[in-house]
């Protein structure tokens, strides 16, 4: 019987573990995915939005165009009354009048204003990188586009900051291996004959220096310290110590087992406790970012990388753009600087690079961030210089 017990309590609590590491992964998972999924949905419906109001704007022929018409007739029909003229003042004349032309004259709003049109327009809002060479011109569009920025760009830093922590700890880790592998491969390279017991002593005397993450007692501190013999007036105060953080242990234990205990029989705890860990996770958004100490080198090879591999792809379907092109148009999208010199003829195959742009603009942030820290330290490093030079010498 006892065996038949065993086996069933086995058999269920195999499905059990497996369902609470499945619960934990979801919940893991559960804050990064809703800050992505929460930002695809706002850029959707800010493109439903500016597609039906600036798509379906009503176009004016104001004054201005038609000033703009009959001076072009008259600059056409001067060229073709006097051929003697000169050709450079007529480039001249007509390279004047097309600068006081506007976009709006010769496009059609639905044609500029798709779904995927405005797709782009949202894509290049709430990133900050504003191209300019879509932009709304009804009054309420310009209002709701200042609201949409307004909620948006938070929302996009949200979600920069939740990538930077994934992207900071996978540089972090992929970069204290690469030195642990290099310290073998140097370690390796050396080691030979009496250099090798040299290298052991070294090894071992930097294990002792490492800083122990165990707390130790008040006994084994006491012990550690020299001289201690002596005084067997510590030893008493010592073992005091020991007594009231022993009664401090027996009174915290139990409490401990007793609340393990209640979140396994209860599922409302068990759920409330879930609810806790998910809560900590919000919160411990931007602390593995600020944790990361990377050389700045190699951010800035990573993002030479980065951006050469998109400005080979990208000219396979934009074929008015070479690879230089390429390459300086993804970089003043990355660092949202967004000119708008360059034009993309199919817009809609860049927005496929969206999480591509959310990536790079991580990497290219915390570039940023690590140059500052750089020019922090270099400024401190300067005024101690400097304060260390002016301060009088003691005699």
């Amino acid at each position: 019987k006892k065996k038949k017990s065993e086996l069933r309590m086995a058999s269920t609590s195999q499905p059990l573990s497996g369902k609470r590491a499945c619960k934990k992964i979801f919940w893991a998972v559960f804050p990064h995915a809703c800050f992505i999924l929460s930002l695809v949905i706002y850029a959707f419906l800010g493109a439903l939005m500016f597609s039906h109001i600036e798509g379906n704007r009503k176009v004016n022929l104001s004054e201005e165009y038609r000033k703009f018409l009959q001076n072009l007739w008259y600059i056409s029909r001067n060229l073709s009354d006097n051929m003697t003229e000169n050709e450079e003042i007529f480039k001249e004349k007509i390279h004047a009048l097309l600068n006081t032309a506007e976009r709006d004259w010769f496009v059609n709003p639905k044609d500029i204003w798709t779904f995927f049109g405005s797709l782009f327009f949202c894509c290049t809002v709430f990133t900050t990188v504003g191209y300019g060479n879509t932009y709304p011109v009804t009054r309420i569009g310009k209002y709701l586009c200042m609201l949409y920025a307004l909620f948006g760009i938070p929302l996009m830093f949200l979600v920069l900051t939740d990538m930077g922590d994934i992207l900071a700890t996978v540089l972090s880790k992929s970069y204290n291996e690469f030195r642990k592998l290099q310290s073998k491969i140097l370690a390796s390279k050396l080691c030979s004959g009496s250099t090798c017991n040299k290298g052991d002593e070294l090894k071992s005397r930097a294990q002792s220096k490492v800083v122990i993450n165990e707390p130790l007692t008040i006994m084994e501190v006491l012990k550690s310290q020299p001289g201690i013999k002596r005084k067997p007036v510590k030893y008493r105060n010592a073992e005091i110590f020991e007594m009231l953080i022993a009664r401090e242990n027996e009174h915290t234990k139990p409490a401990r087992t007793r609340s393990i205990e209640r979140w396994s029989s209860c599922p409302e705890l068990a759920r409330g406790k879930t609810m806790s860990r998910v809560i900590e996770n919000f919160d411990k958004i931007g602390k593995q970012l600020e944790k990361l100490d990377v050389p700045i080198v190699l951010m800035v090879l990573v993002i030479f990388v980065y951006i050469s591999c998109a400005a080979a792809i990208l000219p396979n379907w934009e074929t008015r753009l070479d690879f230089q092109e390429a390459f300086y148009f993804c970089f003043i999208t990355l660092t949202t600087i967004g000119f708008g010199d360059t034009q993309l003829e199919h817009p809609k195959f860049f927005l496929f690079f969206s999480l591509y742009i959310i990536i790079g603009m991580e990497i290219v942030f915390i570039a940023f961030k690590l140059g500052q820290d750089r020019l922090i330290g270099l400024y401190k490093k300067v005024i101690s210089f400097c304060g260390e030079k002016k301060m009088p010498s003691k005699k």
